[in-house]
């Protein structure tokens, strides 16, 4: 090839031939379009969150809220009246691990009581924890977020439910 390549260094015109002949041969996933992908508007974030305070509260159970964008980014985070402190932090990890797997917390704890070697190592990294209480959000087959309740043993996944079911005809 490096014998080829110097024939040609003397002839722009030679050379320009050869790249354009090799042009025809290049895949077609070099010309590839930009991407495109629906953002998680506050507004949405905010239905979301409140309603899954709101569905907790009348259950009897202070909770909070959180709802992150797909880069895993707090939108809204809601603390609920007499919700403990932890709350906030336990329902950000729950969003963040929904959004980041992409299914359930639920499922991701499942994962996790059964001994998956992945999930296990998964779970040291920062902000991934392996309790039910937080769902994708999504648009279509597309994730643009997650949220995640803390504070309501065992119904945190429903309230959240009730959070995305209240905002649903917004993430069409």
């Amino acid at each position: 090839m490096r014998a080829f390549a110097s024939g040609l260094a003397g002839t722009p015109a030679g050379g320009g031939i050869v790249l354009m002949a090799l042009g025809c041969f290049l895949p077609r996933a070099a010309q590839a379009e930009l991407l495109t992908h629906h953002d998680l508007p506050y507004a949405v974030a905010l239905t979301i969150a409140r309603e899954a305070v709101e569905s907790c509260r009348a259950k009897g159970y202070a909770v909070s809220a959180v709802v992150v964008d797909r880069d895993g980014e707090t939108v809204v985070a809601i603390r609920g009246d007499d919700a403990a402190p932890h709350t906030v932090e336990n329902a950000r990890r729950k969003a963040y691990t929904a959004l980041s797997f992409r299914v359930s917390t639920a499922e991701y704890a499942k994962r996790f009581a059964d001994d998956n070697p992945v999930v296990r190592q998964q779970v040291t990294l920062p902000g991934v924890i392996a309790i039910p209480g937080g769902l994708p959000v999504r648009v279509g087959d597309e994730v643009v977020g997650g949220v995640g309740a803390s504070g309501s043993p065992g119904v945190d996944e429903p309230c959240v439910q009730a959070g995305l079911d209240k905002a649903a005809d917004q993430l069409r």
